[in-house]
């Protein structure tokens, strides 16, 4: 699509005026999703962004284990399927926005570089891949790969005959159930030996193949080391190997005798069960290996890999490293070249080393593949941006994308925050918080939640990291006389505190220098940690502080009067370069504690008002004036028009209309505060005795009642007093994943079966029979008012997110209600034939005059429970969208004033730009917010022209003399004027639909 003028400073080839979000796997692959182009086509979107579909474990429904980035998955179609989808999207007119993953692999079999790296270990040419500490503390681990994956003590399993050498393909492997893992060959070469006398036996001490068996057998045992890293003897070892493979699978074909006796060996390798002593041959083996089996459990303390959180089968890739991304971009640079992909989506780049540097090479292999000239060094120069890629990145608070990075903005959670704010009402804060300690007995601050569980973080799921970067402090510590008195414990501690107080995902650190930012964010987490713990030497800070915003090592000492740093600098160029990489290094740690704290953690334990529990928000901001929205929406003009605005993703932790009608509950808390009290009055009966404690505890029976207003179907008629199939058992999965989330009385690494099961009966026991009957006499009427409203929140979300400055995203299936929880919930399959045949309607409501057409749209509204309105508005901001793209990818953004009358809000602005034939094109969006009050008890209909009475938008002189058409009714609207001002009257807006897409078609006069 064509692009504004003003940024082609910065301008990709490729921009998309609006993206759908489809989720491939092996129940949608790519040969369904080629099937709903044209729908998506038709409904205006500009471009089909899929989830990963490159190779990952088998039956993968997300993709983000991904085993092999250099083959499209064969459970979603392959190559051809691929090739077709991309033909059709082509075709369509849209563009192709692919997800990819350069921060880890998924591990497993289907992986043949992990498979390589278990069995060659740091000599296998994997071994550059995997971010692996192959010296850590724990020296039976030198050279070693801890391997979590046994489901008891290792001595047990292996006892119980569940760990099985097995003779296939010319070598040996071990299973472990379904898993297979390799033995390296050298090693093999005992077992080998194990069995030769039975073959000198069978075939005699003169035959060839006798001969050649121990010859196969001499070359194994002379293998290098698997610890061997030369280049050239690693390349020795992988020839020679694969060299007796092929041997051995030819004598074994031509001498049967040769593979009956290796079986004979295996067999008595794999001892009996009941035999302890008949595993010793197996044990000496496994522990000759690259690998060092574990029970699961063991990986919290002492794994020596770099995982995706805490995920132990996701492997953190070093793609820092030029040979690592080349390798793994194989294929996306081949599509980008060949034009079926045209933009990309990284996701979780805050894991990677350095994410400046990734960015840039991406940028790089877009350049090369469409032959551009090599972009400048520097690395945030606008023409090094050709691609259009979007991060996914979470920014906290006023945190900003870093203006280095070689992208063109986030995947748009923060846009998510900023429009939801719009909804929550900050005047009743205090009551909303003292409604929800009253009921719960929890009072405690949120950010006090948040240091508990980030500790809780730290010291459990990922105190494995925290060793491995205490030993890298304390190697440094040790190497500087000014340093070497700090401890290995208390510089531990003062890890743990700096990240348990850190305010954001990580820092930028990296070759080129810290940012003023890096060093705000770092002397914020110090302040506080020392806040919180005046006993501890306050030196340690001053050293950390030293090492984790690096220095030359050869800077003078600041002069008198400015910020001195003298205390600890840097002995030498080693021990800088030292600094530097544990300073990058705790980058990649200070991330993935925050989101298992924050998202995974506190946003289940803390649940005030959940509709602020969502990706990148902050419970404790409780709502946004519309002032902060436009001043967000000012910013991403400026600084990132093309950035990605969302509001649901496969990652939210509610659907989007759960969330707007969440938000209504901040509007009314004294009523929501009698009705979910009397609620868990009814539900009393129904919870348990769990160590002596009332379960559900009150936490989490609040949370289940808010959820469960936000999740009441709309296709149910307001009479109807029984739960929907389904509906149970998917809130009673959720309510379950709440509760090991939070981590409180049960979690995924250590459930708590009879709280669990307390939560599950309580859910069940308060829907059906005849308890149902009675919570559900007290709960629809106050549900159906708030879905009404909540209706009106949704409806302006989804105008703003149309009007708003950058490219709007739409998950799969949201253009319809989106009443869904957290994954895998919000991961059903789609109705796409549904959707097509209410776009049918759609097309013939927009195809009316304006007299019928506004009719119609208001019948719609009337009738808002089976999703029309909402698609009508989807659809004709879409399309408004694709045929104005300089106006909303790009154009300049005004806000507008509003003058309201009556106990409402409303949020408003213009969208400019100079069109292709030099006249300037306007749209002027218009929302209201805050709309309990004006609802009347919860009826829609009062939400036309006669509610908002005088209230008006105010229009700037230069919009003044122009006259505008409402693109979903079709009704013409002049301003008003009265001396040097103009507006337009809200109820002629508002006239039909409760949100106005407005755009100019002629000056006055």
């Amino acid at each position: 699509m064509s692009l504004p003028d003003e940024h082609a400073g910065d301008r990709p080839r490729y921009v998309p005026c609006s993206t759908y979000r489809l989720q491939v796997h092996q129940q949608f692959p790519l040969t369904d999703a080629a099937a709903i182009v044209p729908y998506l086509a038709r409904l205006g979107v500009g471009a089909c962004y899929t989830s990963p579909y490159f190779t990952a474990a088998p039956g993968s429904t997300h993709g983000y284990d991904v085993a092999d980035h250099n083959e499209i998955s064969p459970e979603v179609g392959g190559a051809e399927a691929h090739t077709a989808f991309c033909a059709a999207v082509t075709a369509s007119g849209m563009g192709h926005i692919v997800d990819f993953v350069p921060n880890h692999m998924g591990i497993g079999s289907g992986n043949a570089r992990w498979t390589d790296l278990l069995e060659n270990g740091p000599g296998s040419p994997a071994a550059a891949f995997f971010d692996v500490d192959w010296s850590p503390a724990k020296t039976e681990l030198h050279a070693k790969l801890l391997l979590p994956i046994l489901g008891d003590q290792y001595g047990n399993v292996l006892e119980r005959g569940e760990l099985q050498l097995t003779f296939r393909d010319g070598g040996v492997a071990l299973t472990y159930f379904d898993q297979i893992l390799p033995i390296n060959a050298r090693d093999a070469a005992r077992l080998y030996s194990a069995a030769a006398a039975a073959v000198t036996t069978a075939l005699g001490a003169e035959h060839p193949a006798r001969n050649e068996f121990l010859s196969i057998i001499s070359s194994l045992q002379n293998l290098p080391l698997s610890s061997e890293t030369d280049p050239g003897k690693v390349a020795e070892a992988q020839r020679e190997k694969e060299v007796a493979r092929a041997r051995l699978l030819r004598i074994c074909a031509d001498a049967p005798p040769i593979c009956d006796a290796v079986e004979q060996a295996v067999s008595r390798f794999n001892g009996t069960p009941g035999t302890p002593a008949s595993f010793d041959e197996l044990h000496d083996l496994l522990e000759g290996q690259a690998y060092r089996l574990s029970y699961w459990r063991t990986a919290s303390h002492e794994i020596n890999y770099r995982r995706f959180f805490d995920v132990n089968t996701l492997a953190g890739l070093r793609v820092e490293r030029p040979e690592v991304f080349d390798a793994t971009h194989q294929l996306l640079g081949t599509l980008i070249r060949e034009g079926k992909v045209q933009a990309v989506r990284i996701d979780h780049p805050d894991g990677l080393f350095d994410p400046a540097g990734y960015f840039r090479r991406l940028q790089d292999l877009a350049a090369t593949a469409w032959s551009l000239p090599p972009p400048p060094e520097q690395p945030d120069a606008g023409s090094a941006r050709p691609l259009y890629v979007v991060a996914e990145k979470i920014l906290s608070g006023t945190e900003r994308l870093p203006d280095r990075w070689a992208v063109h903005g986030t995947t748009g959670y923060n846009f998510l925050n900023d429009v939801n704010g719009l909804f929550v009402d900050p005047a009743h804060a205090r009551r909303v918080r003292r409604v929800y300690a009253r009921l719960t007995g929890h009072a405690e601050p949120v950010d006090d939640v948040l240091y508990g569980a980030k500790r809780l973080i730290v010291s459990t799921a990922m105190s494995s990291e925290l060793n491995v970067l205490a030993h890298m402090l304390d190697r440094i510590a040790e190497n500087n006389r000014r340093s070497r008195d700090f401890t290995l414990d208390a510089l531990r501690d003062a890890i743990t505190e700096f990240v348990a107080c850190f305010p954001v995902y990580r820092t930028y650190v990296d070759e080129q220098g810290w940012r003023m930012e890096d060093r705000a964010v770092v002397a914020r987490a110090i302040a506080r940690a020392r806040l919180r713990n005046p006993a501890m030497e306050s030196s340690i800070f001053d050293f950390f502080r030293e090492v984790v915003l690096p220095r030359d090592p050869h800077d003078e000492p600041a002069p008198a009067g400015r910020e001195r740093r003298d205390g600890y600098p840097p002995a030498d160029e080693r021990e800088a370069v030292e600094r530097l990489r544990f300073a990058m290094k705790l980058q990649q740690y200070t991330g993935p504690v925050q989101a298992k704290g924050l998202e995974d953690t506190t946003f289940y334990r803390y649940n005030a008002l959940l509709s602020l529990n969502e990706v990148g928000g902050d419970p404790s901001r409780f709502g946004r004036p519309v002032e902060d929205f436009h001043a967000a929406n000012s910013a991403r003009a400026g600084s990132w028009p093309f950035e990605m605005t969302a509001t649901a993703t496969h990652d939210t932790k509610m659907g989007e209309d759960v969330r707007a009608r969440i938000d209504v509950l901040s509007e009314m808390p004294d009523e929501w505060g009698r009705q979910v009290a009397r609620w868990m009055r009814l539900g009393r009966a129904y919870r348990s005795l769990v160590d002596n404690e009332p379960a559900p505890d009150r936490i989490d029976e609040y949370r289940f009642y808010q959820m469960l207003v936000g999740v009441w179907p709309t296709d149910l008629a307001d009479d109807v007093r029984a739960v929907p199939p389904g509906l149970i058992d998917r809130l009673s999965e959720y309510m379950l994943k709440s509760a090991r989330e939070a981590k409180t009385h049960t979690s995924w690494l250590t459930t708590n079966q009879p709280y669990e099961d307390a939560i599950t009966g309580y859910v069940r026991s308060t829907l059906e029979g005849a308890a149902g009957a009675k919570l559900l006499d007290a709960f629809l009427p106050f549900q159906a008012k708030v879905a009404r409203i909540g209706m009106l929140n949704s409806l302006a979300q989804v105008a703003l997110k149309l009007g708003s400055p950058g490219v709007p995203d739409f998950y799969q299936g949201t253009e319809l209600w989106d009443l869904s929880m957290v994954d895998p919930d919000n991961r059903r399959p789609v109705d796409f034939g549904h959707r097509a045949a209410l776009l049918d309607d759609v097309d013939a409501v927009l195809a009316l005059d304006s007299k019928a057409r506004a009719a119609a749209t208001t019948e719609r509204l009337r009738a808002w429970r089976d999703g029309r309105i909402k698609l009508l508005i989807t659809a004709a901001g879409l399309r408004l969208r694709r045929e104005l793209p300089r106006v909303f990818c790009g154009g300049a953004y005004v806000p507008l004033a509003a003058d309201v009358t009556v106990p409402g809000g409303v949020v408003a602005f213009a969208r400019t730009a100079r069109g292709s034939d030099g006249n300037q094109d306007v749209v002027v969006v218009a929302a209201p917010r805050l709309c309990g009050a004006l609802t009347n008890g919860g009826a829609v209909e009062p939400l036309g022209g006669d509610c908002w009475k005088t209230s008006r938008m105010m229009l700037p002189p230069a919009l003044a003399d122009l006259t505008f058409t409402n693109v979903l009714t079709g009704a013409t609207i002049a301003p008003a004027r009265a001396s040097d001002a103009a507006w337009i009257f809200l109820g002629e807006a508002f006239d039909a639909a409760p949100v106005a897409f407005l755009r100019a078609v002629r000056r006055v006069g």
